[in-house]
């Protein structure tokens, strides 16, 4: 029997998120899907006069892939993809799986091997500079209990965040853009947190469901070298299968100089991956009113209403920074009641306390009023 809420997940993604026209080509990738979802993707892709394009994955293969992949085969395997992803107006990527730790025993070299060949050439340089795009998950057995929920009660959460009026959530997202372009200053308070950085001339990009379902954040980037104090973060958070909790990062002059964890060996690999990775490329404010609790879905997380992240490595290109690495990696912290509150101060403007937004023209992105 089919489910009506499929069909109406896949216009938002054809009609919103890609804005699918006639003669497009678009690329539907389906990682651990069920089918009835890229089905309706692919009849309303149909029905519009596009020329859709599907590719199903398994995510237990790929770890096969990458784990022991050749470095030539991986090459291989990344230009044979970009040459296809180049052919391509639009993309959908679907992710489910019933293991998010599938890819946390592949070893850190071939992990590298594998971003290197495929993931950057095929995605970040192709996908996302070249065509329209969206990415999100799928609701499983598994997701539904890394949200501590019943399978039924978080198909029917993941159904009403994921077909929210993203239109109107956009909207009123563009006067939190306007504070964050006149912004030079930004302080940051909460426990175990005081944290100062610019984002003085730097771009900014309200996300109202074009590349993210679900949606719900403006984000930026800090100027590279402004970031001083410390942030203590409280939101659990993976990284290549691997889980992580109680981060802490200290900075100077915008760089990660002493970073502790649960794993704090890990963490600090991960950090010396590169240069950038220890210098922040993204500075994002959340507001999803459904969204209101840790997940270990970074797609969810990053969007809990009260919420911010502050995330090492890469900037990305509409909101650059000039910082570079192999490493994103969007760390979130919550500035909710129920978290120990705190505030987020503009110019010395206090903008938001305990995660809601204080100022006349930024009420409406408060929960209660975002909420149909």
């Amino acid at each position: 029997m089919k489910d009506p809420r499929h069909h109406k997940l896949a216009s938002v993604l054809i009609n919103h998120s890609t804005r699918l026209q006639k003669g497009e080509r678009i690329l539907i990738e389906a990682i651990d899907t069920p089918h009835q979802l890229v089905v309706e993707l692919v009849n309303l892709a149909n029905e519009i006069g596009a020329i859709p394009f599907v590719t199903l994955r398994n995510s237990e293969v790929t770890r096969a892939l990458v784990k022991g992949g050749r470095e030539a085969g991986l090459r291989k395997w990344g230009e044979l993809d970009t040459a296809r992803m180049d052919e391509m107006q639009a993309y959908i990527g679907i992710r489910g799986g019933q293991n998010v730790m599938e890819m946390s025993d592949v070893p850190p070299g071939q992990m590298g091997l594998y971003k290197s060949h495929y993931v950057k050439p095929v995605h970040f340089d192709t996908r996302v500079r070249n065509t329209k795009w969206v990415v999100l998950r799928y609701p499983s057995y598994s997701f539904a209990q890394q949200a501590g929920m019943s399978t039924e009660a978080f198909e029917n959460f993941y159904f009403d965040v994921c077909t929210l009026d993203y239109g109107k959530m956009f909207e009123r997202s563009q006067a939190l853009k306007a504070w964050m372009e006149r912004t030079d200053k930004v302080r940051i308070v909460g426990k175990g947190t005081d944290l100062a950085f610019s984002i003085k001339d730097i771009a900014v990009i309200p996300c109202g469901g074009e590349f993210n379902i679900p949606d719900g954040e403006c984000f930026t980037a800090p100027v590279r070298n402004s970031v001083n104090g410390v942030i203590q973060y409280n939101t659990p958070t993976i990284y290549e299968g691997t889980a992580f909790s109680d981060i802490r990062l200290e900075f100077k002059d915008g760089k990660i100089i002493d970073a502790t964890a649960d794993k704090t060996e890990k963490l600090n690999q991960i950090l010396d991956t590169d240069e950038g990775a220890r210098y922040v490329g993204e500075f994002a404010i959340g507001f999803n009113p459904y969204v209101t609790r840790p997940m270990l879905d970074i797609l969810f997380d990053e969007k809990m209403a009260g919420s911010f992240h502050f995330t090492p490595g890469q900037a990305y290109e509409e909101a650059d920074n000039g910082n570079r690495s192999k490493v994103h990696w969007d760390m979130v912290m919550r500035q909710t009641p129920d978290c120990g509150g705190g505030e987020i101060y503009f110019d010395d403007v206090l903008i938001r306390k305990d995660g809601l937004f204080l100022p006349e023209d930024l009420q409406p992105l408060n929960p209660e009023n975002l909420v149909d």
